[in-house]
């Protein structure tokens, strides 16, 4: 998914990126970078992460919805059979579905906002299955 020429710059270098940034900056990080190309980049990643051993043998797809200065990104991220692959576009039946702006987003990926602590303050909207979403987490390493 992701441009050739593109740089990868990991979890710990969006980190450093987003380390006291503004929304709005951070919005504007990603515009220039491409949104398209940041997030497919995140969502390979994300795959890379995935360890088939903790899944247990189950099945899911996850699909994520990025609000964006340029409108929503919609990636459904499946996860069956050992493996992980991300694909731009809605799921057809999500187990959850994940709902970020794209500077919470980030903020999520990079480890710098909890999963729990966004969703009490409503930076995380959960449909579906909101019990797997924890259970999601543990099939990635961080």
């Amino acid at each position: 998914m992701s441009d050739a020429g593109a740089p990868e710059i990991g979890r710990e270098g969006l980190a450093q990126i987003l380390e006291g940034r503004s929304d709005e900056e951070i919005n504007e990080f990603a515009t220039q970078a491409g949104v398209d190309t940041l997030l497919g980049q995140i969502f390979e990643g994300m795959c890379a992460a995935f360890v088939p051993e903790r899944a247990a043998g189950q099945s899911a797809v996850a699909q994520w919805d990025v609000s964006a200065p340029d409108g929503s990104h919609t990636v459904q991220v499946k996860m069956a059979d050992g493996q992980c692959t991300a694909a731009p576009g809605a799921a057809e039946s999500p187990r959850v579905t994940l709902a970020l702006t794209l500077p919470d987003f980030l903020r999520f990926i990079a480890g710098q906002l909890d999963g729990m602590q966004a969703f009490m303050s409503g930076k995380l909207k959960l449909s579906g299955d909101m019990m797997f979403a924890t259970t999601m987490q543990n099939w990635f390493n961080a």
